[in-house]
């Protein structure tokens, strides 16, 4: 490799990094590259997710529990990490929905948020960044805003006239957006199943997905193909033991399996300041030419 180039991915909670893109940073870390993780909340109003770990000790201290766990799934990944220090806002549920809590991360103004994540933007410099689209992958109020934070991010960290206190300027080169679940890898995972005539998991889901809202997989520009390290992924998963069930569908389909249909994770490129060529399959497209140059 001619040169080590850097990824950032920015997160809303611990753990979002094990589901959303585990193993594209595996096998960029594995090719050389650095990859670091930002989490902008602690988690510390999630719910526990897994039944086998509803015990009091964990329920009382969260907070300690959700940190010793991504500390695990970073080892796992091999990626460096970074909390931004805010509090989770949890997801509010009902008919209207409830008010937010006071000083979550979801009200923290954006003049207070961006600046800590541009400051990290300065200090690693990425070449590439990846977060949530505008609609946060799912809408919950922190991927929201985890969205709208790092796009201010991305464009505010290169200009010198921006929070000059954050670190001299650093203009990363691509900004992607992951998205949520795509219908078109769930309809090829059910259909793989049901062909082995095995159970899917997808039966219900894919009855009940409303046509109208489209599919993000129209959105998808780029695939990166990485199904090697999906033992990985699913390690760094499971290491969120308050988050993941290992008897969940998460884990359904045979790895074998993920690997023959869709051994891919999928971004949408949405600003690039390196010529590239559509549809990609490599996040760094463009970049190595450009500072191998």
């Amino acid at each position: 490799m001619a040169e080590k180039l850097r990824l950032m991915t920015v997160h809303a909670h611990p753990d979002d990094e094990s589901s959303k893109g585990a193993a594209t940073m595996v096998k960029y870390v594995a090719e050389g590259h650095e990859v670091m993780v930002v989490t902008c909340t602690g988690g510390e109003r999630g719910d526990i997710l897994n039944p086998a770990m509803e015990r009091p000790e964990v329920t009382e201290n969260i907070p300690e529990y959700r940190r010793k766990e991504m500390a695990r799934a970073v080892e796992i990944l091999g990626v460096e990490h970074r909390w931004l220090g805010f509090v989770d806002s949890g997801l509010p549920e009902g008919d209207p929905l409830p008010p937010l809590p006071d000083g979550c991360f979801a009200l923290v103004p954006l003049e207070e948020s961006v600046p800590p994540l541009v400051r990290l933007m300065r200090e690693f410099k990425p070449h590439v960044v990846i977060t949530y689209d505008e609609n946060g992958g799912y809408p919950h109020p922190d991927h929201i805003r985890c969205h709208e934070v790092s796009v201010a991010a991305f464009d505010a960290a290169g200009d010198p006239d921006l929070h000059p206190e954050a670190g001299d300027p650093w203009t990363p080169l691509k900004l992607y957006y992951g998205h949520g679940f795509s219908r078109k890898r769930l309809v090829a995972m059910h259909e793989a199943l049901l062909a082995r005539g095995m159970e899917s998991p997808y039966t219900e889901w894919l009855e009940k997905w409303d046509e109208n809202r489209g599919d993000v997989a129209d959105r998808v520009t780029t695939r990166v193909e990485c199904g090697e390290y999906f033992e990985k992924r699913d390690a760094a998963l499971l290491a969120h033991a308050t988050q993941i069930d290992p008897n969940s569908r998460w884990f359904f389909v045979p790895l074998e399996i993920q690997r023959e249909v869709w051994p891919y994770e999928e971004y949408e490129l949405v600003r690039s300041l390196v010529d590239t060529t559509l549809p990609e399959d490599d996040l760094f497209s463009g970049i190595t030419e450009k500072v191998s140059a």
